[in-house]
C-alpha cells in the first residue's frame, strides 16, 4: 500500500478541520451573547429541582428573569425563605416576607367512610376514572383514588392511604403539580403554619353528604357560629378558612358534628371536646336539679293546702 493513500485523506481531513474550527471561532465571536454573570449566581442559589412552580419554564428560566428583573427575589416557591436570602444577597435587595406553603387534599372519604356508585379494577388514572360516572365515589366531589397524583409528585411528598391522597407537609415544596393534574381540582395550597383545614370539597346539602361521606361537611354553620376570630365562613354549603384570620384555636374542631375539620393539634381539640363535656353535663345536672326543686316546692305547696 502507497503512504500516499493513507497520508492524503489524513492531511485533507486536518486541513478541513482547522477549517472549520477558524469558521466557528469567527462565529462564535461574531454571534456571541453578552450573559449577565449574575444569572449564573441566581441559578447556583436555586434548589435546581425545574418544578416550575413558579411560573418559568425551570430554574435557569427564574434566573435569567429575575436577573433581568422580570420576577422577583422571592419567586422560587419551594426555596423557601432561605433560597430569597441568598438570591435578594446576590442581586442587593430586600427579599421580602416568604411564607411556607404546602399541599392539601381536600377530602378524607377513604374506603371506610365513603359510599361507591361502582367497583372498578382496571383504572389507575384518575383522569380516565374521573371521565366515568365522575369516579367510583358516591360523592361527586371525593377523590378518586387512582394516584395520578402521586405519580407526578418528584418528591414522595403525597401517598394513597385507604383509597385516599394524603400530603406529608415535611416533604412537600408546593410545585403544584398534584394541584394541576387532578381532575376533581381537590388540592390546593395552604400555609406551612396553619394547622386547621377543612378536608371536604363537597357543595352538596348535608342531607346527600351524610348519605354519601361519614365525614364530609354538612355546611351547618356551627364552625362559623363558634369562631372567636370570624376565620371560618360557610358558603354553598362548604366551610373554608380564612388562613390569615385563623389563630389554630381548635374550637371549630372540636364543633365539627362530622369530623370535617382537621387540626394538627389534636391534644387540643380533645380537651376542648372533654370541657364542653363536662359544661354540658353541668348544665343538665343544674336543670335536673332546677326540675327537682319545683317538683318539691309544688309538693310542699299541696301538702299546705
Amino acid at each position: 500500500m502507497e503512504l500516499s493513500t493513507i497520508l492524503t485523506p489524513a492531511i485533507f481531513l486536518g486541513i478541513a478541520g482547522a477549517f472549520f474550527g477558524v469558521i466557528l471561532s469567527i462565529a462564535s465571536k461574531v454571534f456571541y451573547v453578552e450573559v449577565d454573570p449574575k444569572v449564573a449566581e441566581v441559578r447556583d442559589a436555586l434548589p435546581g429541582a425545574n418544578c416550575g412552580a413558579c411560573g418559568f419554564p425551570g430554574c435557569d428560566g427564574l434566573a435569567e428573569a429575575i436577573a433581568s428583573g422580570k420576577a422577583p427575589v422571592n419567586g422560587c416557591v419551594i426555596g423557601g425563605a432561605d433560597t430569597a436570602e441568598k438570591v435578594s444577597t446576590i442581586m442587593g435587595v430586600n427579599a421580602g416576607n416568604v411564607d411556607r406553603n404546602v399541599a392539601v387534599v381536600h377530602c378524607q372519604g377513604d374506603c371506610n367512610k365513603a359510599k361507591n356508585k361502582y367497583d372498578y379494577n382496571d383504572l389507575v388514572d384518575c383522569r380516565l376514572i374521573a371521565d366515568y360516572q365522575q369516579g367510583a365515589k358516591a360523592c361527586n366531589f371525593g377523590c378518586c383514588g387512582g394516584g395520578t397524583c402521586v405519580s407526578v409528585c418528584e418528591f414522595d411528598a403525597i401517598h394513597m392511604v385507604n383509597g385516599v391522597a394524603v400530603v406529608d407537609k415535611e416533604k412537600c415544596v408546593a410545585c403544584m403539580k398534584c394541584i394541576n393534574i387532578c381532575p376533581k381540582k381537590i388540592i390546593s395550597l395552604r400555609p406551612y403554619k396553619s394547622k386547621t383545614v377543612v378536608e371536604c370539597k363537597s357543595l352538596d346539602s348535608g342531607k346527600v353528604v351524610r348519605n354519601n361521606c361519614s365525614i364530609g361537611c354538612i355546611g351547618c354553620g356551627i364552625c362559623e357560629k363558634n369562631c372567636p376570630k370570624d376565620a371560618i365562613h360557610v358558603e354553598n354549603n362548604l366551610a373554608s378558612i380564612d388562613y390569615d384570620k385563623c389563630i389554630n384555636c381548635g374550637i371549630c374542631v372540636s364543633k365539627c358534628p362530622t369530623g370535617a375539620i382537621y387540626c394538627e393539634y389534636p391534644e387540643r381539640v380533645e380537651k376542648m371536646k372533654q370541657k364542653e363535656k363536662e359544661k354540658k353535663e353541668k348544665e343538665r345536672q343544674a336543670k335536673l336539679a332546677e326540675a327537682q326543686a319545683k317538683k318539691a316546692e309544688a309538693e310542699k305547696e299541696k301538702v299546705n293546702a
